[in-house]
């Protein structure tokens, strides 16, 4: 119960302080992940103090949890007992001139030139509309581009294009991107053992074996109790992979020390454990090239691809939690989405390193040999046509039916984000308007 209430604090204090709504709303339809909504009436009701920028949240007969809105570093669960974080917050700021005064993708001026002749612009209206029938769907935000160019666009109640939304796991997709970037610096390959600290200690550590290339396919090996695990019980114990969301501990460290269980490449799961280890390799290259690590992503990233509404929260000890812990605008997924559409390249400048697209959206071989043809490298695979959408299609994926879609052959990049209730309704909203998207753009490639 005290992990449920720290993950209510939380959940409530990025819905009110990171994206604006409603406090009622957020604990009556935000997320449900970290803290289920048949428990939150067992749990106090989130006391909202504005003034500290704190929600706090009281187990009956137990401890008080806290989540406290640190500004650039959004919301941060305190832990327990304590009253302050472990690092000091930094501001966060772009070097991009104001949006308006730019052209879409690096700024939000769109161009005054008529539709696409190639497209069957009814048809994409009625996707958009789609996207957001019914009601219980909850739709946030529905974008699409073609060819770079959104020809797509709305927004739900109290959202607009600027409004940082819940992303939850469509931000492991951002986590390896940043390993890519890094690659692409030279400071890392894809087939290295991947250096953590905690496994060069002990000689003959099977865990120093683990590539990045391992890590980023979610075939490590690591043993965590997760809920997509085959033999998951729901009974209990409580599962580590939803630890790293309510812990409250330094999160590397807990990724870091985690034991073996398969080799590595042998067996996919989707464990948090390794986009936390990717993020954990990312913060100690980062600081030994004596660089800033909380603004390192806007400067080494964002900034280039024009993102500016981006809040990356972290864990008390200041370490980035982009398993699942990320706002982003509905556009700037979109921008994210058209960089790997992009192969890696941007404004003809090459972000990621050739084939590392290639990469991430082929089928990973653990997974593969499971008989599930469904995950590359943090990102999923539409090998199964689980979507309305082509074969080729791979995708950015959060709980709640968050997606961003990417469809070489239709040059397409699709952004569908809403609130965590809506999720079934919304998977089969999403499902319909891309069916009509197929039929309204042309196969290019």
């Amino acid at each position: 119960m005290s992990h449920y209430a720290s993950g209510f604090a939380k959940v409530v204090c990025s819905a009110v302080f990171v994206t604006g709504f409603d406090s009622a709303f957020a604990a009556n339809n935000i997320g449900s992940f970290t803290a289920p909504f048949s428990v939150r009436s067992r749990l106090g009701k989130p006391r909202i103090d504005r003034v500290k920028q704190e929600v706090h949240v009281m187990v009956p007969g137990g401890p008080t949890r806290t989540a406290r809105y640190l500004g650039s570093q959004g919301c941060v669960w305190l832990p327990e007992g304590e009253n302050d974080v472990h690092f000091k917050p930094v501001k966060v700021t772009s070097t991009l001139p104001a949006p308006a005064t730019q052209d879409w993708p690096m700024g939000d001026r769109l161009p005054a030139t008529p539709f696409p002749k190639e497209l069957d612009e009814k048809k994409v209206n009625a996707a958009v509309a789609a996207a957001f029938n019914p009601e219980s769907a909850m739709t946030s935000a529905f974008v699409v581009t073609w060819k770079g160019r959104i020809i797509g666009e709305r927004y739900g109640r109290n959202v607009a294009m600027h409004t940082p939304l819940e992303s939850w796991s469509m931000g492991k997709s951002i986590t390896a991107t940043f390993m890519g970037v890094l690659i692409k610096q030279g400071v890392y390959s894809l087939t290295q053992p991947a250096p953590v600290p905690e496994w060069q200690v002990t000689p003959n550590d099977p865990r120093a074996k683990i590539t990045i290339a391992d890590i980023l396919r979610m075939s490590s090996g690591i043993r965590i109790r997760a809920p997509l695990d085959p033999d998951y019980d729901p009974k209990g114990p409580y599962a580590d992979h939803v630890y790293f969301y309510t812990g409250a501990v330094d999160a590397f460290r807990f990724a870091a020390t985690r034991p073996p269980q398969w080799p590595p490449n042998t067996v996919g799961r989707y464990h948090n454990t390794n986009p936390v280890l990717i993020n954990y390799l990312v913060r100690l290259a980062v600081e030994k090239h004596g660089e800033e690590y909380l603004s390192w992503p806007q400067r080494a990233l964002f900034d280039k691809l024009g993102v500016r509404t981006a809040v990356l929260e972290t864990d008390p000890s200041g370490n980035f939690l982009t398993q699942g812990y990320e706002f982003l605008s509905g556009r700037d997924w979109a921008r994210l989405g058209n960089l790997y559409l992009q192969d890696g390249v941007w404004n003809g400048e090459r972000i990621l390193p050739e084939g590392y697209v290639r990469f991430v959206s082929t089928v990973a071989p653990a997974w593969k040999a499971d008989g599930r043809p469904v995950y590359g490298g943090f990102f999923w695979i539409n090998g199964d046509s689980a979507l309305n959408a082509p074969r080729d299609a791979y995708f950015m994926s959060g709980a709640g039916e968050q997606t961003t879609l990417i469809v070489p052959s239709h040059d397409l990049v699709v952004v569908r984000i809403g609130a965590y209730r809506g999720e079934q309704p919304g998977a089969q909203a999403f499902n319909r308007a891309l069916a009509l998207l197929m039929e309204a753009v042309p196969r290019a490639r």
